[in-house]
């Protein structure tokens, strides 16, 4: 907890340091400095962690200042646990697939492409800026205002798509397999898949989640562990209202996703979905991801900008844009989670091409007439008959 505790206060001088590049005083050094010493403290403790869960000895400490210190992860992370870090910096075969530097070309190459988009938009377009006048924003139109709350998403899953790109770029030129770039806010429709930072999520379900909450199939179990690692996440991110509201409502909706689950698993729900086709139940999966959907993005709006900006977004889209704006917007919602939905079974076609089929239901056992087995057995066997047998 006292590394939590400086990890907490280093990192809320990187959200001022954040709002000063918004607003232009910025200066790199000491952000470098604070990011540098909050990536720091969370590699020290995957390391101690793992090196308590070693049972043949214990890790070297040029093994920590080789994990620690590796450039490209040291400033601006992402966070490699450090199990996987040591087997692929130790491996003594290393070898390219074919292509793999040309793909490494064209990442970087891309990674520059959305650099100067960025910059160009940022130069034009005040997404971020706008959020903090209230006086403006009631003037604005439902779709203005949700348009605005959704490219603020956006615009900060690009920002971190990139930054995590040129590290992922530089550091597989060292035969590494870094934590992916974040998944697109759009393709976040429910709860158990919203992880920004990859990570920090890989972090957070080894030593947290995973290991408190274990199969996650018991309400109770799951429901510490979600709120252990929320906690968490509220001092990694700077313990204030905002956060700790932005963390109970994720935590709520982590877990009202479980129970929902649970709960149409019973009679007659099971049977009922048993009974359509699949293409009906993932239609009607459809409708609750439509909501699922807006109330991350609220979620995240809440976070990213002000609970004062979050409340007239939510505000505008279900009360007083009723019933044209909200029904508009979640019709066009779900016609974007259907095409998510196909994308992902199109992409899990192409990785397991020919999923093994489950066994047969065994065949149930016929009855026996008695009078039939005794007759039979009652019956002469040829001699030769058998012999030929």
């Amino acid at each position: 907890f006292f590394y939590l505790y400086v990890y907490d206060s280093v990192n809320l001088r990187w959200l001022v340091f954040q709002a000063g590049f918004v607003i232009g005083s910025f200066e790199l050094r000491p952000l470098l400095f604070y990011g540098g010493c909050g990536f720091t403290i969370m590699r020290c403790l995957s390391f101690a962690l793992e090196n308590c869960e070693r049972k043949d000895g214990n890790y070297s400490i040029l093994e920590l200042l080789k994990y620690n210190f590796y450039l490209p992860f040291f400033y601006f992370g992402p966070i490699m646990t450090f199990d996987k870090f040591y087997i692929q910096a130790n491996n003594p075969t290393l070898t390219r697939k074919d292509g793999e530097m040309w793909n490494i070309s064209i990442q970087a190459l891309l990674n520059l492409g959305v650099i100067i988009i960025v910059a160009v938009i940022l130069h034009f377009m005040y997404i971020l800026t706008i959020p903090s006048d209230m006086k403006l924003l009631k003037h604005i139109s439902d779709w203005a205002l949700v348009g605005l709350a959704y490219l603020n998403l956006v615009y900060d899953w690009v920002k971190a798509a990139v930054m995590f790109g040129v590290i992922n770029t530089v550091s597989r030129l060292d035969h590494l397999d870094p934590p992916k770039p974040p998944k697109c806010i759009t393709m976040l429709y429910v709860f158990s898949e919203t992880h920004f930072d990859r990570g920090i999520n890989d972090f957070l379900c080894n030593y947290v989640y995973n290991y408190l909450g274990g199969k996650h199939d018991n309400v109770l179990d799951e429901l510490i562990a979600s709120l252990c690692t929320f906690g968490i996440t509220a001092l990694w991110l700077g313990p204030s209202w905002v956060v700790f509201i932005w963390a109970f409502l994720n935590c709520f909706g982590l877990n009202f996703e479980l129970w929902t689950a649970k709960f149409f698993t019973m009679e007659p729900f099971i049977s009922i979905e048993m009974a359509i086709s699949e293409s009906m139940s993932r239609r009607i999966r459809a409708v609750f991801n439509t909501f699922n959907f807006w109330t991350i993005v609220l979620y995240n709006v809440l976070a990213l900008n002000s609970l004062e900006f979050a409340k007239l977004v939510a505000m505008r889209l279900f009360l007083k844009g009723f019933p044209f704006t909200t029904i508009t917007v979640m019709f066009v919602t779900y016609c974007l989670i259907q095409l998510i939905k196909e994308r992902e079974r199109r992409q899990a076609l192409i990785d397991d091409p020919d999923p093994i089929p489950p066994p047969a239901p065994a065949p149930a056992p016929t009855p026996t007439d008695p009078s039939s087995t005794r007759t039979d057995a009652a019956q002469p066997v040829d001699p030769n008959k058998q012999k030929a047998e």
